[in-house]
């Protein structure tokens, strides 16, 4: 018979559940380990499967992120008040505080706007490639901003905080929604190629989720699209055997770190990591073969010939050919699993500009990246269309604030976080529709009481997903975090 004491005993010698899955994995750091925690939900786990609260319409998100401010009254927001007013005194009735004083003269649209659908909606001429979609995209034309400075701007459209340290909403749909494919990312970033937007990669951070959720940056142009994913060309003393005796080192490092810590979390993200990025060695080339496209989905998003060496001046055409490679790259990762993938567009600052903040010249710097854009967007509307993909895809068109109605330094706009556009297409949206306006100048919302939030959007966009954005938490510090804080509402008028 067993005394307390000799009973105490063999439950000390034996090994927890999580040292014994340790013992029996081997390999990559213990495969099966991952795999059966995450079967073993946490109460974080319970809130993110409760949030799950109808059927989707929609199963996956490209947002189209213009890093900088696109002016949504010279491409998307027509005011003929403008037209008939330019070169006039610009009055708006109250004090104004704008970024850099850009209270010049009243600025007209600075190219000419024609409609475009059956729904007639008026666009301006270099955005003009999106037309052939506008009965299917919903324009939201009063958005608001709490900021008109581009970090915090950015960071509340796309972590929903003017402050970092909060997840990505990229990182929301990962913990709330989880994979589709195994072997590649949740969540995957597409950089401008010519750098990183405000706040680099605190955009996509997972912040206090578990870091398994952030996003991945990737480089549909580069030779290494995925940094470090391979050995680099100078490890040629690297064999497949040595690689397998330094995995299984790993593990052993990793079962030895367990049995001290046990329940740490990122004890198990740093696993899904090292695991993910094994398999995406085999997954991840595949899915970024560009060239594995048929010759008409190469000519579709106008990649049917190289990229040429960069002009000293902007150029539309090779604006277009970079967009549309990540908008490719885009759609072949959602069709492979991919949840969210985020396409900047605009981070250089070098003279003339090469972004869309646009303060000495709206012409100059905007037009080549709003016909790149336009061009991009278009080509992959269409593909999603004809591979049935934009029905349950939704597309979203963002930027962190507008351009002013005023002028600035006589042909650029000064910000205009008052109000500003953004759009969405596919999945459960409403197409043919403008759900919600601008005042007569592009200033402020007609309605200033009711205007459109980040929140709004965010939670519509939950909703989509099948998600309650109010139920979708995460416990930190004592509070229940969500994407949408303590604000948002589903925005009805845009739904299907």
């Amino acid at each position: 018979m067993r005394t307390p004491e000799s009973h105490r005993q063999v439950q000390n010698d034996r090994p927890s559940r999580r040292e014994f899955l340790w013992r029996s994995g081997g390999g990559l750091g213990g495969l099966a380990l991952s795999a059966l925690l995450a079967d073993n939900l946490r109460a974080d786990d319970l809130r993110a499967t409760s949030a799950k609260h109808r059927a989707p319409k929609c199963k996956r998100v490209i947002q189209l992120f213009m890093a900088g401010g696109a002016s949504h009254l010279d491409l998307f927001d027509y005011k003929p008040q403008l037209v008939k007013h330019a070169g006039e005194p610009s009055q708006f009735g109250e004090p104004v505080e704008t970024f850099q004083d850009g209270l010049g003269p009243w600025l007209a649209p600075v190219w000419p706007f024609a409609p475009h659908g059956q729904c007639g909606k008026l666009l301006g001429q270099t955005v003009a490639p999106l037309g052939a979609h506008v009965d299917d995209i919903a324009f939201v034309h009063d958005l608001v901003s709490r900021s008109g400075v581009h970090s915090q701007a950015t960071l509340l459209q796309t972590t929903g905080f003017q402050l970092p340290g909060f997840p990505g909403a990229g990182c929301w749909l990962s913990y709330g929604l989880g994979s589709l494919n195994e072997n590649l990312p949740t969540f995957v970033v597409m950089p401008d190629h010519r750098g990183m937007p405000s706040n680099g990669v605190k955009n996509w951070d997972a912040a206090f989720l578990p870091s398994q959720h952030g996003g991945t940056p990737v480089y549909p142009d580069a030779p290494m699209p995925i940094a470090d994913l391979h050995a680099h060309r100078s490890g040629d003393y690297i064999t497949p055997a040595s690689e397998q005796d330094a995995l299984r080192l790993l593990a052993q490092l990793n079962r030895a770190h367990a049995a001290t810590r046990g329940g740490d979390a990122r004890l198990d993200a740093r696993i899904r990591s090292y695991e993910l990025a094994a398999r995406m060695q085999l997954a991840a080339p595949e899915a970024l073969d560009l060239k594995a496209e048929p010759a008409h989905v190469l000519k579709l998003y106008g990649l049917d010939r190289g990229p040429q060496p960069w002009p000293k001046e902007i150029n539309a055409e090779e604006e277009a050919f970079w967009f549309a490679q990540k908008c490719l790259a885009a759609r072949r990762l959602l069709e492979r699993g991919v949840r969210f993938v985020q396409v900047w567009s605009g981070n250089d600052n070098s003279f003339p500009r090469r972004n869309w903040d646009s303060h000495e010249d709206i012409r100059r710097d905007q037009g080549p990246l709003s016909t790149g854009m336009a061009l991009g967007a278009a080509a992959l509307l269409t593909d999603l269309k004809q591979r049935g993909m934009l029905d349950d895809t939704l597309v979203l068109f963002s930027t962190e604030f507008g351009r002013m109605p005023s002028s600035q330094g006589g042909q650029g706009r000064d910000h205009n976080p008052f109000t500003f556009t953004t759009w969405l297409c596919g999945g459960g949206i409403k197409g043919g529709i403008t759900c919600g306006e601008s005042d007569e100048w592009g200033y402020k919302p007609r309605d200033r009481q009711h205007p459109t939030t980040c929140y709004d959007i965010h939670a519509t966009m939950l909703h989509l997903l099948g998600i309650d954005h109010e139920q979708l938490t995460f416990r930190h510090n004592g509070i229940d975090r969500r994407l949408t804080d303590v604000h948002g509402k589903v925005i009805a008028g845009l739904l299907a």
